[in-house]
Parts: structure tokens; C-alpha cells; sequence
């Protein structure tokens, strides 16, 4: 008997690579082009740019951050504002509210006397003068005390030329008080031969000399129990006598002083 012949099947390489079974070249491409791997995939690249065109990347702009230093000069100004309205309106309420309570009234200043103990001009042309002014200081304020502080200073003039000066004494007016000071004033005045001249022509046309006395005295005010800073009383006085010489009878003609208030 015959033996079969032997039939060969084919077999497959288990660890061969698999053959892809979709042709490599797109169904739309010609055989010819088929050929050149590397113009197939750059017409593979022209229609997926086609397809998907490429989007331009737009440069963003940051905008620049506020300056810290301007920031800051901002914030300080606003402070600053801030505390100086809340000063002025809490030093408004102050007053307003002492106003009410102790109605306080300007302090009143008289001249009532003047006398001459020296006025003679010396040999090298000097004027030496000393005046003893009695002046008669009021409060009206019922609920008001002043301390008169020591640093006074009163200065006796003619025109421009100051004649003598001194200064008041230290002492508390208390409410609805009167007090009378007696106070010195000496001075010496060089080249004065012009300042006599103008005293004798003064009196011979008008019969009076006048003066001014200029007073800065530094004070505290007490409300009640309540004592303040130091402040400063301006006193200007504006008095007219009828001569000016040494161990005679002056008369005061007429007598104004004004006050007013330095913080």
C-alpha cells in the first residue's frame, strides 16, 4: 500500500512581527506615489494642516501693579486728615462745652497813674527814664481763675522809641476780682537829642505826649478745677498825658487798652 503523501501546511512564525493588513498607502494616492515614503507623509502633513490650520498664540499684556510708594503716601495723607478733623472736631466740642458752662468773659485793663520819678538826658546824650504805672487789672468771670505766670513783660513807647520797660508780678486773680499792681519801668535811650526835639515840639503843638504800653503776659486759665496750658494775654494800651517831666503831677488825658488772646 501505497503511503500518503505528506501534506505540508503552512506555519505561522508566532514571534514574527504582524504584517499590517490596511495598505500603507491611502486608497486617494496613486501607485506612482506610493513609491516616496517620505512625500507621502509630507502630503499627510499638508492635508492635516488643512484640516486643523494652526492657531496663532496671542502675547498676553500684564499690566504693571500699582506702585507701593504711591500706595503708601495715599494711605498716610487719608490718616493724616483723618486725625487732624477729629482734632478739630473734638477741640470745637471743648470749647463749645466750656463756653456753655462758664460764659467766660475778656479780663479788663486799666491806666490809672503815671508818675515820672526820671526823665533827663545825661551828658554823653542819653535819655534815662523810670516811670512807676499803676495799672488796675479786672476778672468779670464768675467761675474763672487766672494765674499770672511769671516772663511778663511791659514796655513803655513814644512813636517808635521805647522809653523803659519792666515786667509784672507773679499772682492769682480769682473770680470777680480787682487787683491794683504797681509797676516799675526803667530804660536808657541813646542819641536822644532827636527824641527831646520831638517831646518839645509834641507839647507845644498839641500840649500832650502820648504813650503806648505793650504788655505780653503769659497766663493759665482755671475752670473750676480744670487748669489749662499756658497761654499768653496781648495787652496794648494807649494813653495820653499831659507832660513828661521828672517829680511833677502827670495827668492821664485819656486811657484805652485793648486785649487780646495768644495760644
Amino acid at each position: 500500500m501505497a503511503a500518503d503523501p505528506q501534506k505540508i501546511h503552512p506555519v505561522y512564525d508566532v514571534e514574527a512581527p504582524n504584517h499590517p493588513s490596511a495598505p500603507l498607502v491611502p486608497r486617494s494616492m496613486s501607485k506612482s506615489d506610493a513609491g516616496d515614503p517620505e512625500r507621502v507623509v509630507l502630503q499627510q502633513q499638508q492635508q492635516q494642516q488643512q484640516q486643523h490650520p494652526p492657531q496663532h498664540t496671542i502675547p498676553v499684556m500684564h499690566s504693571r501693579p500699582t506702585k507701593k510708594r504711591r500706595s503708601c503716601c495715599c494711605r498716610f495723607f487719608c490718616w493724616l486728615i483723618s486725625i487732624l478733623v477729629i482734632l478739630i472736631v473734638a477741640i470745637g466740642i471743648t470749647v463749645g462745652i466750656l463756653y456753655l458752662v462758664f460764659r467766660p468773659k475778656v479780663p479788663k485793663y486799666s491806666v490809672d497813674e503815671l508818675i515820672v520819678t526820671q526823665f533827663d538826658i545825661s551828658d554823653n546824650n542819653s535819655l534815662s527814664a523810670t516811670f512807676n504805672l499803676t495799672i488796675t487789672a479786672r476778672n468779670p468771670n464768675k467761675k474763672i481763675g487766672i494765674y499770672y505766670r511769671g516772663g511778663s513783660h511791659i514796655s513803655a513807647w513814644y512813636d517808635d522809641t521805647k522809653l523803659c520797660e519792666g515786667s509784672l508780678p507773679k499772682f492769682y486773680q480769682g473770680h470777680r476780682n480787682t487787683t491794683v499792681l504797681s509797676i516799675p519801668l526803667t530804660g536808657q535811650t541813646q542819641d536822644a537829642t532827636g527824641l527831646q526835639t520831638s517831646l518839645q515840639q509834641q507839647l507845644q503843638d498839641t500840649g500832650n505826649v502820648p504813650l503806648n504800653l505793650k504788655v505780653n503776659q503769659p497766663v493759665r486759665i482755671k475752670f473750676g478745677k480744670l487748669t489749662l496750658f499756658t497761654i499768653k494775654f496781648r495787652v496794648r494800651c494807649n494813653i495820653v498825658v499831659d507832660n513828661l517831666s521828672a517829680n511833677s503831677s502827670i495827668r492821664i488825658q485819656s486811657s484805652s487798652c485793648k486785649f487780646r488772646l495768644r495760644l
